[in-house]
């Protein structure tokens, strides 16, 4: 709690700072070097989109401490949970298209799923699977599959063990499983694999030259990629293996970088058009954003939000009169925020190589 009040008390006076004029100007840099040096973070990568351009692309530190190459805007980082807004405006797309609906039942393409009950198994949606809401806890069952040999199909059959310690959309559980299993009904009216379909539709219409979706045709060792690091254990840094995700691909399996990721906050901001060209109708985005559960709805004590919900993919929040929407990203040895606000045409996209640090957020 007190490490929590004092991240706060630390990002207040951070934003008091932003709001001068010079901050940008000759103070960011030298921030987000004393954050690194104060996290222990080898590599960062920023981006902020206002009204239309870019006001700062860039890469600071490095990409390996052994080889010392430096981060650039290219650098490729697992952008981990980031990658669940790709999956809900694949389905919202899909949906509005009228190829499937929100509302059908994972059962429709999945006759033997089966989840801990009846009523589960008989009743939960696309919708549901999207927005968290099966009544399980936050991760229950993550951690079994991750990095596994278990294929996706393996990773679905074992959601029936998964015991519920809340009611049927009743409470937020935070639940990768469920993403990949919402994913998996895109092949089934697509004749595409969720990478396929995610690449066609967004990746490559957003000429997101070098954004993949993991698999084991693409491996992470074979790109530009960060080295994933973490001061979890020894409070040194130490180099820790790729995740193995292609089994979770829904979840968390998508690799960008900071200059990809301009575009898709260029996207997100401008109502889905793309340097003139409407690439996803308004009303999918729209439909991405309405939130569907409810995580908070009380009054923070230090910062101006009242509400936070989530959507199907995406977090948001009201914030000082401003809707932001956002999500973060784990994996092993990286961390990454991908915001934006509408309103104010802004968008903000960092990626780290620690896992263990709150600086990736507090920025």
């Amino acid at each position: 709690m007190l490490k929590n009040i004092i991240l706060t008390i630390l990002f207040l006076s951070t934003l008091k700072v932003f709001c001068q004029s010079n901050f940008t100007k000759d103070s960011l840099d030298n921030y987000i070097l004393q954050g690194m040096k104060d996290w222990k973070i080898p590599g960062l990568a920023i981006v902020i989109v206002k009204d239309g351009k870019v006001i700062l692309r860039k890469g600071y530190g490095v990409k390996d401490l052994k080889n010392k190459d430096v981060v650039s805007e290219n650098t490729n980082f697992f952008i981990a949970s980031n990658s669940k807004l790709f999956t809900g405006m694949a389905l919202a797309k899909l949906d509005f298209e009228k190829k499937l609906s929100l509302n059908d039942k994972i059962s429709k393409y999945y006759p033997d799923f089966k989840l801990f009950s009846d009523e589960l198994t008989n009743n939960v949606t696309i919708k549901d699977m999207l927005t968290h809401r099966i009544g399980t806890k936050t991760f229950q069952g993550d951690f079994t599959y991750w990095n596994s040999n278990l294929s996706s199909e393996e990773v679905m059959n074992r959601m029936k063990y998964l015991e519920p310690i809340n009611k049927f959309r009743d409470a937020y559980g935070y639940c990768n499983s469920c993403y990949l299993t919402a994913g998996m009904v895109i092949p089934k009216v697509t004749d595409m694999s969720w990478g396929e379909y995610v690449m066609n539709e967004f990746v490559i219409p957003l000429k997101m030259n070098k954004t993949y979706a993991y698999s084991k045709e693409v491996k992470p060792s074979s790109l530009d990629m960060a080295t994933p690091y973490t001061s979890g254990y020894t409070h040194n840094l130490i180099k820790v293996p790729f995740d193995k995700w292609a089994n979770l691909a829904p979840a968390a399996a998508t690799i960008s970088n900071v200059k990809d990721l301009t575009n898709w906050l260029t996207f997100q901001i401008d109502s889905g058009k793309f340097e003139g060209k409407q690439i996803v109708p308004w009303q999918v985005l729209q439909k991405t954003r309405d939130v569907q559960i409810i995580t908070s709805s009380r009054k923070s004590q230090v910062l101006p939000t009242h509400f936070r919900g989530y959507g199907l993919g995406v977090f948001s929040c009201d914030y000082n009169g401003k809707q932001v929407y956002w999500h973060t990203g784990g994996a092993g040895g990286m961390l990454s925020n991908v915001c934006f606000v509408p309103e104010e045409k802004l968008g903000i996209a960092i990626l780290t190589n620690n896992d263990n640090q709150n600086f990736f957020e507090i920025l």
